[in-house]
């Protein structure tokens, strides 16, 4: 970012730390707090002394130098709990007051900005994770999720955005970044063109896939349809009702036609003015060489770069080890063109290794989990958020545990999504089975729950929202998985498999615990 706009953000920083002090004398309520802090990036936490930092990181990329400055931050800081986001962002917790500006000033040295972080504010604008690296792609979506950002941060003061503008480059393999139903999702195609999709979203309310309104846009227009999903907003979105501010909503304000129509208008009114080509983009392609030597791993992916390898690592629940940072950065300093990427599912992928690199970071990293259900996505949960409703971290761990005591191998249970509230962080509805923390009444009392849905996907081209109204009592989700887990392992079948050719087996089971 220039100069200009650095200068009024630090001025914003030390504006934030009256506010703070307001908020740690009780001068300030919650709802008021957060409505100044979350512009900032950060949001006080259930207890209200210890506070959260999202460190926003464009595409996921964690640079060396970003990596140095977190190792950093957490040992003079003593940071003692770090979460990987389904957003592609790190948070900080537990911090005091006085640690949130200082740190939010140190970061800007390594181009991390908190700046709309959190409340209405556009968010971390995400890219494939592998992107630049993975077999298959139709191209490197990473400049322009880089480019959107600094966009989107150039303006963010000027304009009553719309809540939560998230959006999403996926570069062709896969669509983990949930392109299709984003508030606006960018599909690479082989052509070099993008595939563009507005007014998606989650949410307790009106979960939406994305509206398809341009099916080869160029790469260089990109900003003329960004900032015309904004002017649609401004002069259609709902501002007097904040639960609607979204724009999944404009779906039924304006209905599809009416939508597709309105924004195209917009983006041809926009490109008549001009000024917002995207005409040199800084493409970084990886020089490195193999070293000549192969490896196969579980958690080895092989690049598009012969010889060269990512390794992926999860930490389970997301919840990154206090030590991991700075192992990392001590092992990949040396590591000609080693970066890191935090994916969609809370994991990190290290790539541009080769091979004899692989083998270090694979043992550097043998703490990760290993089975498709161990990569679950849970977010941070009622303990620490003050709008979570369940403790969806501490059900994670309970059940990771049980699952394998109960020795149920790899395959038999799929990834789950675990939201500890209706706001949907983990992406449960996408998920093969996902949860929404709530309660149930047992005996007219009400009890620990979560709301079950079956069958959601982010698949390329596949993405469905899973289906099932089902809650089940927080104490029994142990034993129902255990037996989900049993039945699919003693068929010898694949969760996959066995769901469909099994499913009335299946839903007699969750019956069970309903």
């Amino acid at each position: 970012m220039d100069k200009q706009w650095t200068s009024i953000f630090l001025e914003e920083i030390e504006g934030l730390k009256n506010t703070m002090d307001m908020f740690d004398k009780g001068e300030l309520d919650r709802k008021a707090y957060k409505g100044i802090s979350g512009g900032l990036g950060s949001y006080a936490q259930r207890d209200p002394a210890k506070h959260m930092l999202r460190l926003r990181l464009p595409g996921g990329r964690l640079t060396i130098n970003r990596l140095e400055f977190l190792a950093k931050i957490i040992e003079k800081e003593k940071v003692n709990r770090i979460k990987l986001t389904t957003c592609e962002t790190i948070q900080l917790h537990d911090l005091l007051v006085e640690q949130v500006p200082d740190i939010m000033k140190k970061a800007i040295d390594c181009d991390i900005y908190t700046k709309g972080g959190g409340g209405d504010n556009p968010r971390n604008v995400m890219a494939s994770p592998l992107s630049g690296v993975q077999q298959g792609e139709c191209f490197d979506v990473m400049p322009w999720a880089e480019a959107v950002t600094g966009y989107l941060l150039s303006i963010c003061r000027d304009i009553h955005m719309p809540r939560k503008l998230k959006i999403a480059f996926c570069n062709g393999v896969d669509d983990c970044v949930h392109s299709a139903f984003r508030d606006m999702g960018f599909l690479a195609n082989p052509d070099g063109t993008f595939s563009v999709r507005i007014a998606g979203g989650l949410g307790a309310a009106k979960p939406s896939m994305g509206l398809l309104v341009e099916e080869h846009a160029k790469p260089q227009d990109v900003l003329y349809y960004v900032r015309a999903m904004i002017e649609v907003f401004c002069a259609h979105g709902n501002y007097e009702n904040r639960a609607k501010a979204r724009t999944r909503f404009l779906q039924d304000t304006l209905g599809c036609d009416g939508l597709r129509e309105a924004f195209l208008k917009e983006v041809d009114a926009l490109k008549k003015i001009g000024g917002l080509e995207l005409s040199m983009l800084e493409k970084t392609e990886v020089q490195k060489q193999s070293d000549g030597g192969t490896i196969e791993d579980c958690r080895v992916i092989p690049q598009k770069q012969p010889g060269l390898y990512a390794v992926k690592y999860h930490p389970i629940g997301g919840l990154l080890p206090i030590d991991k940072p700075r192992k990392l950065y001590e092992l990949l300093k040396d590591m000609n063109e080693a970066e890191i990427r935090i994916a969609p599912d809370e994991s990190l992928y290290i790539i541009n290794l080769n091979s004899a690199e692989t083998k270090k970071v694979l043992e550097a990293t043998n703490d990760s989990a290993r089975t498709e259900f161990e990569h679950s996505v849970a977010c941070i949960g009622s303990a620490t958020c003050q709008q979570g409703v369940r403790d969806s971290q501490g059900v994670l761990q309970v059940l990771v545990e049980a699952v394998r005591e109960a020795g149920i191998e790899d395959g038999f249970l799929p990834k789950i999504c675990i939201s500890g509230c209706p706001s949907s962080c983990s992406a449960h509805q996408a998920g093969a089975i996902g949860f929404q923390g709530g309660v149930k009444r047992v005996d007219n009392t009400p009890c620990p729950a979560f709301r079950m849905t079956l069958g959601g996907s982010d698949h390329l081209g596949k993405a469905q929202f899973g289906e099932g109204s089902v809650t089940i009592l927080e104490q029994d989700m142990p034993a129902l998985f255990v037996e989900l887990g049993k039945a699919a392992q003693d068929c010898g079948l694949c969760w996959e498999e066995w769901s469909k050719s099994h499913s009335k087996e299946r839903d007699a089971i969750i019956a069970k615990y309903s």
